[in-house]
C-alpha cells in the first residue's frame, strides 16, 4: 500500500465565517518525488503561495490544484499559484462562480493519483452546489472541505447551498470506512463516524426546533424564528445562523412540511407548518 502524506499549510485568512483561517492541504506520495496535489488555496497571499510552492518542491512541485468548492476562501490563490506553478486547476463544476479558469472538470467516482496514491471524487452537495470531497481509500483518509470542520458546525447558505442535499452527503461518507476527516477549517477529526452522526442528529434536532417553533409562533419569518431556534448561539453569529436557518425551512418546504404563507413588502416571508 502506498503511504500518502497530507500535510496542511493554514491560509492567513481568518475571520468570524473562517475562523483561525483556511487549511490548504498537500498531498503526496511518502518517499517519492511524484509531484504533489493543493487543496484549497485558501488566498492569495504572496507569502501563503510561496510556503506552498517551497513545499511542493520537496515532492517534485505542484502536479494540480484542486478545489473542494468555489467559496472564495477556499479558491481563493487558485489562480495565481496556477500561474507561478504551471499546474492546472481542477473543480467540480467549471460552471461555478470562480472556477471559469479550471482547467480539467472532475466527475463523481472519478479516481485520479499522485505517484501511486489512488484517490477518489466524490460529489458533496449541499454546503455548496459544487462540493467535493476527496477519499484516499488505501489509508482511510478523507479531504471534506466545508462538509465539516474541525470545530462546530458548518452553515448552510440557499439557494447554492441546500440542506436536503447536505444530510444526504452526510449519510453517503457515513458508510464509506473513513479513518481520519481533514476539514477545510479546524483540527483534523479522529472520531470520523462519531462526528458525522452528531452532525446529523443536530441538524434534525434543529429541524425539530424550526417545526416546533412554527408551531407554537407560526406564521412567522425567519428573522422571528431565529432567537427561538438558535437562543444557543452568540448573537454575533446570527446573521450567519438565519442562513443556515432558512436552509432547514427550505427542506421543510421540498418536504411539504412547510410553506410560505404571506410576503410582506422587502420580501420578507412568512412561514407556516402544512400539517
Amino acid at each position: 500500500m502506498s503511504q500518502p502524506i497530507i500535510q496542511s499549510i493554514l491560509a492567513p485568512n481568518p475571520s468570524i465565517m473562517t475562523g483561525a483561517g483556511t487549511n490548504t492541504y498537500i498531498i503526496a506520495q511518502s518517499g517519492a518525488s511524484a509531484g504533489c496535489l493543493v487543496v484549497d488555496t485558501g488566498c492569495d497571499s504572496a507569502e501563503h503561495l510561496q510556503k506552498l510552492c517551497q513545499t511542493a518542491d520537496a515532492f517534485g512541485g505542484v502536479s494540480a490544484i484542486i478545489v473542494t468548492h468555489a467559496h472564495p476562501d477556499h479558491i481563493g490563490g487558485a489562480k495565481e499559484l496556477s500561474l507561478l506553478t504551471g499546474a492546472p486547476v481542477w473543480a467540480l463544476d467549471n460552471s461555478a462562480a470562480g472556477t471559469p479558469f479550471a482547467a480539467h472538470v472532475l466527475r463523481n467516482k472519478e479516481q485520479i493519483s499522485v505517484g501511486s496514491v489512488s484517490i477518489t471524487i466524490v460529489a458533496a452537495p449541499g454546503h455548496r452546489f459544487d462540493h467535493l470531497v476527496l477519499w484516499l481509500p488505501e489509508s482511510g483518509d478523507l479531504l471534506v472541505g466545508d462538509v465539516m470542520s474541525g470545530t462546530g458546525s458548518v452553515i448552510i447558505i440557499p439557494p447554492e447551498g441546500d440542506m436536503a442535499k447536505y444530510l444526504q452527503t452526510l449519510r453517503k461518507l457515513s458508510a464509506l470506512p473513513v479513518q481520519r476527516v481533514y476539514p477545510g477549517h479546524g483540527p483534523m477529526i479522529e472520531d470520523p463516524h462519531e462526528r458525522i452522526a452528531w452532525y446529523i442528529a443536530h441538524r434534525m434536532q434543529r429541524e425539530n426546533m424550526v417545526i416546533e417553533a412554527l408551531r407554537s409562533h407560526g406564521p412567522a419569518s425567519a428573522a422571528d424564528l431565529l432567537p427561538l431556534v438558535y437562543s444557543d448561539t452568540p448573537k454575533e453569529l446570527w446573521p450567519a445562523a438565519e442562513l443556515s436557518l432558512m436552509a432547514h425551512l427550505l427542506k421543510l418546504k421540498k418536504d411539504r412540511r412547510a410553506h410560505v404563507v404571506a410576503e410582506l413588502s422587502g420580501a420578507i416571508e412568512y412561514w407556516a407548518l402544512l400539517h
